[in-house]
């Protein structure tokens, strides 16, 4: 399979969207296309994300991965936050997220950042074994806290 990796502008909106409600689905969010289409078409027109999409050579959108802008205080620099990696379930194990990821890198790379977060699910297996691929390396160190605002 010839897969393409390209930046999402305006235009794919859709598209990147229904991968969008599908990797909200497979986190356990209820379906709602309308919201994952407001979602992403923000993120785009406010330039609040930069979102690679991947491509066959039949037009099918395979997956997509996002990332945010974040600023570490203590080094004086830039990293990114990879938030979203989703492969549509026909096209997984083909190299469609390897690629996606290394799309990621390079942009970050060319912003000369610190480097790339991530988190994912600990029962997510695959990703982990795609991630330590690449070389990330699993944190130590730091508790993460979130807190829920009604």
């Amino acid at each position: 399979m010839n897969t393409v990796v390209n930046r999402a502008k305006i235009e794919n909106v859709n598209e990147v969207s229904e991968l969008f409600n599908s990797y909200r689905i497979f986190y356990g969010q209820d379906s709602n296309l309308k919201l994952a289409k407001e979602f992403i078409s923000e993120r785009i027109n406010n330039s609040e994300s930069v979102i690679f999409y991947a491509i066959d050579n039949t037009g099918a959108y395979l997956g997509f991965t996002q990332l945010f802008p974040n600023f570490s205080s203590v080094s004086a620099k830039r990293s990114w936050v990879l938030n979203d990696l989703y492969v549509s379930e026909s096209a997984r194990r083909l190299g469609v997220g390897r690629k996606l990821m290394k799309a990621a890198k390079s942009f970050v790379q060319s912003t000369n950042a610190k480097g790339i977060a991530l988190e994912t699910a600990e029962d997510n297996v695959n990703a982990q074994a795609l991630y330590e691929s690449l070389g990330y390396k699993k944190s130590s160190g730091f508790f993460n806290y979130f807190l829920s605002l009604p």
